[in-house]
């Protein structure tokens, strides 16, 4: 029997520690990691969770935790960006239950399957009770309240011998401080709803970081399918900037127009996912 595996098209938003975030004897494995001529790339990472996706029955979450990370060096100082695979697998089928139909879920992943693997996450959070991924990520989209983070500048457009690729990076302290100063318009502006509350989600999620870390939103496996031209043209970090911008003075009509921008640029993204 022949299976067939969806590429998960996906972009990341990831933190990089320093290594002096982490405990000992994790400190001394990074630092050893980071030495390493031959460091994996996110391609790697993702051919290695869909090859848990073959054998029947699938792996929806991989027996051990991964020893890998992804490595920068900011000023001077090694960062690191664990991958965790197994904790990142759990949380993602904890999302698919919410998302998706259990006569969906039952044709993809056995309920016997699901259900051992949630039994043996309650098992491991007993242990792991303040865990957390350094990576989170969106399949077909990136999340609007993610580009909130960043300023256009900190855009990096490139093709390199992996091919293209479309990221931003920001010191932690600046993620930090746009996100309350988003806060503070939305909430003054438009008050509660599902923006403020994916955002405040966010910004809890940067709070149980180092503060000299480096924050990076990674367009991923959406630069496979997004044409060239139309990657070269998304300033979405710039249009959530002026849309913000412009609700705080008051502007309907400019913040209109950006929020027009963005829906547009990733309802034809989405889009892609059903084109043949």
């Amino acid at each position: 029997m022949t299976v067939a595996v969806t590429v998960p098209y996906a972009a990341y938003l990831r933190v990089y520690e320093p290594l002096a975030a982490f405990p000992e004897p994790e400190r001394t494995h990074w630092a050893r990691y980071a030495r390493r001529d031959r460091l994996p790339g996110a391609q790697e990472e993702l051919r290695r969770a869909l090859t848990d996706l073959l054998p029947l029955p699938p792996v929806p979450v991989p027996v051990h935790e991964s020893p890998d990370a992804f490595v920068t060096v900011v000023d001077g100082i090694v960062c690191v960006c664990p991958w965790r695979t197994r904790l990142r697998g759990w949380m993602a089928l904890e999302e698919a239950a919410e998302r998706y139909p259990a006569p969906l879920l039952d044709a993809v992943l056995p309920p016997l399957v699901r259900r051992q693997a949630v039994a043996d996450f309650e098992r491991w959070l007993e242990r792991n009770p303040d865990a957390r991924p350094w990576i989170r990520s969106a399949t077909w989209h990136v999340p609007v309240r993610w580009f909130v983070l960043f300023a256009d500048e900190e855009r990096e457009f490139t093709k390199g011998s992996e091919g293209l690729v479309m990221r931003y990076r920001t010191p932690m302290v600046e993620a930090r401080r746009r996100v309350a100063r988003g806060l503070k318009v939305l909430r003054e502006t438009l008050g509660e709803g599902p923006l403020i509350d994916g955002l405040v989600d966010v910004g809890r999620w940067l709070e149980e970081f180092h503060p000299r870390s480096l924050v990076e939103l990674d367009y991923g496996g959406l630069v496979e399918v997004v044409p060239e031209e139309r990657l070269h043209a998304d300033r979405s970090a710039r249009d959530v900037a002026e849309g913000l911008s412009a609700l705080r003075d008051g502007d309907g009509e400019r913040a209109g127009g950006a929020y027009e921008r963005l829906t547009e640029r990733w309802a034809a993204v989405r889009g892609l996912q059903h084109a043949s």
